[in-house]
């Protein structure tokens, strides 16, 4: 065996200075070679621990060792049988985390770049003219309904329409994929990617109702008066969390979800659409999750001449990934680390001239791990912005808990369901961030794909 390499092969992207400046996608993708040379770096363990670690069980080293040999339609078949939404996944997951924080590789060197290679697979496919045509199972007779269009859904309805259900999916957008259209921003997950995965859906028969609000257009009670058998409820988490602090109410402050909203479902970056878009100079973004950088990027995509990240903690308590962390920082995102806001500042017009920040020291790891911020007295400082973006989380929309009887739900407003997607309502089930909370799209995925299984055998328990 040739000496095989300790690092993965470094993912082409485009150029800090250029990117920060455009929407197009920051990564670019590997090469057929370099697919087939991080392949060979895979030992096709055994025992497999990189599946363990997926939330989906994709089955790794298969698709793997089918890109090694340079097969990719091969690998294509076997990622597809357990995961519907490939070319995502590939850009979107925390793979660190998952699958590559199991592969044997990491423990010298770096693991196999599994997200990157399902990327390419994913994209190869994509991009083939002579596609075998998709072929929509037969029906069983039994109808589902799922409600939202986010990745915890998508799964649902792909597994449950390869079991043979009649699938419809109520969208309360007019565009469909939810969060993966308006809250992932285009260079991160490119929109026309998400509607390939959503058009594969549709040519296996999955139906998609837009600009249907459920708990407003129709209740979930009526759907099962309209027919449907079960209701899987995939409606995420979009109401957004605020500070609770002075100031929070002048013009020039958003939340997160509005401006990338604005940005990603109504084109606010392009010139031939007219979505109303303030222009920002100097920029505060108070958090440091995945969303608190996508909004500090886009903002400087916008024309920020200065971007600000306000985080209470320290460097190595970012919630963000790290990949996420390094592409701010290389597009010349600042970071004002151990600063908490405790007010914002207006001027005479109404309008931010500045937010007030508390420095803090790291105390005791709390409950989970983290350094808790504990608040140096008198270093208050201001720090002068035009706009601040709040980005500290969001928790689900009423809606559903205000219109459906009988559902309980978690003190965060989250519905209540069980290891198997069960709410308290037989029928019912739930998954993603609308049960757990702003989460990562993989493991609204995995949610998808449980709730799919307990849907079937539910049904076929039903009809026995």
């Amino acid at each position: 065996m040739a000496n095989m390499s300790l690092v993965k092969n470094p993912m082409p992207e485009q150029d800090p200075v250029v990117r920060a400046g455009n929407f197009d996608e920051v990564a670019l993708g590997y090469t057929p070679e370099m697919a087939i040379d991080e392949a060979k770096r895979c030992l096709n363990c055994k025992n497999m621990p990189c599946r363990s670690g997926c939330p989906v069980s994709v089955r790794i080293p298969e698709f793997i060792a089918k890109v090694a040999a340079g097969d990719f339609d091969a690998a294509y078949e076997i990622i597809t049988s357990t995961n519907s939404l490939p070319a995502i996944c590939g850009r979107v997951c925390p793979q660190e985390k998952q699958c590559e924080s199991k592969c044997v590789r990491g423990i010298k060197g770096e693991s196999v770049g599994i997200g990157r290679l399902e990327r390419f697979v994913a994209d190869y496919h994509m991009a083939k003219a002579d596609k075998p045509p998709i072929v929509a199972p037969e029906s069983n007779g039994h109808r589902i309904a799922i409600v939202g269009s986010g990745p915890a859904s998508l799964t649902c309805a792909g597994d449950l329409r390869k079991l043979g259900y009649d699938v419809t999916i109520f969208e309360a957008f007019h565009k469909s994929g939810g969060v993966l259209v308006y809250g992932i921003p285009q260079f991160r997950l490119p929109k026309e990617i998400v509607a390939a995965e959503i058009d594969n859906l549709k040519a296996m028969g999955v139906k998609i109702i837009n600009n249907a609000v459920i708990g407003k257009s129709e209740t979930v009670d009526e759907l099962f008066e309209d027919g449907f058998e079960a209701v899987f409820i995939g409606s995420g988490a979009g109401l957004p969390q605020f500070l609770h602090i002075p100031g929070e109410n002048l013009l020039g402050v958003y939340s997160a979800n509005e401006l990338l909203t604005r940005v990603n479902l109504m084109k606010a970056y392009r010139d031939d659409y007219d979505t109303p878009i303030k222009h920002f100079n100097r920029v505060a973004v108070v958090g440091a999750g995945n969303v608190a950088m996508d909004a500090a990027r886009v903002a400087k995509r916008l024309g920020a001449e200065h971007v600000f990240i306000a985080y209470r903690r320290g460097r190595d308590e970012l919630p963000a990934r790290l990949e996420e962390v390094e592409h701010a920082e290389a597009e010349g995102i600042e970071f004002q680390l151990l600063n908490n806001p405790t007010r914002i500042i207006g001027g005479e017009d109404g309008h931010v001239v500045g937010i007030e920040l508390l420095r803090q020291e790291l105390g005791e790891p709390d409950a989970k791990g983290r350094r808790s911020p504990v608040p140096v007295p008198g270093s208050e400082w201001v720090l002068d912005v035009d706009t601040v973006i709040i980005a500290i989380g969001t928790s689900p929309n009423p809606l559903i808990r205000n219109t459906t009887e009988g559902l309980t739900f978690t003190r965060k407003g989250g519905i209540d369901a069980n290891e198997k997607g069960q709410t308290s309502r037989e029928g019912i089930f739930a998954g993603g961030d609308a049960v757990t909370g702003a989460a990562t799209v993989i493991l609204a995925m995995g949610a998808g794909k449980t709730g799919a299984q307990s849907i079937d055998e539910y049904i076929k328990s039903k009809n026995k």
